[in-house]
């Protein structure tokens, strides 16, 4: 099937200034907000590979720079060349001169023994800070003043999962916001303070709960897909996937922070090839609709367990997420 014939121009183009009326009032805020549109950006996995390597062959496949590259980390002790403890890696600072970065800093030991895992009370406490929380921060601010940048920066992601393993939502409510001023207190300025939820709202007690507070949060994000089979579910559509969660933030947490759909995507039906396209292709016209929504990642990789893979399945994906991406709302001025 055509890209062109995947498109969905149905609807009403959603609310906001488009760029054609704004001019040169487009340009980024010193939150990273795009006015008038929203950014595109993907979690490109590069387990085995180099990350340059891995981001220019995903650009050539989609037709376009990404605007932001999403990583992750944990908080292990920074050694050697131990990359997966390393906020910026050199990796990541290379992409980082032609992209904007989206770092996601687990309080997890990944790989580490049982006693290594820290908790959010100990990062509360401080226990963290010389070891792992002051170096991480100096590093970021390091960045800051070589390059001018600033990074986004998500700490314990989903941590709607992560209680009561790492602690009770009081508690990470308290790390949170230590990790917070200790880069203040380090004169670290160059970050823009992301936080991220699944989105699922089962979980909505939690997310009110465990909602660090307006002035520690400058960008909130979710994580919803359509797992189908993955979760054994019913197959989703994009809006079906983000509506109620945007509509339910923009009720309880903030009517006005920008928001990120900072993982979106889908499984594959094995019996309809074609469906994942479709899906993506409803993409655009439902995203201008979600009032405040200002950046948007695909999720290109898949999750444990069967049918949980929710990567670019063929070329009539990728097709459908060039045509996607192609939009001028997804195209924003990065200066």
């Amino acid at each position: 099937m055509a890209a062109l014939a995947l498109r969905d121009t149905s609807g009403p183009e959603g609310p906001g200034p488009q760029p054609s009326a704004m001019g040169g009032k487009c340009r980024p805020t010193a939150l990273l907000e795009p006015p008038c549109g929203a950014w595109f950006g993907a979690f490109v996995p590069h387990e085995r590979s180099d990350l340059e390597d891995e981001v220019a062959a995903y650009e050539k496949r989609v037709g376009r720079k990404l605007d932001i590259v999403y990583t992750y980390h944990d908080m292990s002790v920074p050694e050697g060349a131990r990359r997966e403890g390393q906020l910026l890696t050199p990796e990541e600072q290379r992409v980082g001169e032609d992209h904007m970065l989206l770092l996601s800093w687990e309080s997890k030991w990944w790989g580490g023994t049982k006693a290594q895992q820290p908790t959010w009370e100990q990062i509360a406490a401080g226990e963290l800070d010389a070891s792992v929380i002051d170096v991480q921060a100096r590093r970021i601010k390091d960045y800051g003043e070589r390059t001018g940048k600033k990074v986004f920066l998500s700490f314990d992601l989903e941590m709607d999962t992560r209680t009561p393993d790492n602690g009770t939502p009081a508690e990470y409510v308290k790390a949170y916001r230590h990790v917070h001023d200790r880069f203040r207190e380090l004169g670290v300025d160059n970050v823009v303070w992301t936080w991220i939820i699944t989105g699922y709202l089962g979980h909505a007690d939690l997310f009110e709960r465990m909602y660090p507070g307006d002035e520690y949060v400058d960008w909130i994000g979710y994580n919803q897909y359509n797992y189908y089979r993955c979760h054994d579910t019913d197959w989703l559509t994009f809006a079906q996937t983000q509506r109620a969660t945007h509509d339910w933030i923009r009720k309880n947490i903030s009517d006005d922070k920008p928001l990120m759909l900072s993982e979106f995507g889908t499984a594959v039906d094995a019996k309809r090839p074609q469906r994942q396209a479709e899906w993506y292709a409803q993409v655009p016209r439902v995203l201008k609709s979600l009032e405040g929504v200002r950046a948007a990642l695909q999720w290109n990789h898949r999750d444990p367990g069967p049918h949980c893979n929710l990567a670019l399945a063929n070329e009539a994906a990728w097709a459908s997420l060039r045509e996607v991406v192609s939009d001028p709302y997804l195209n924003q001025p990065l200066k």
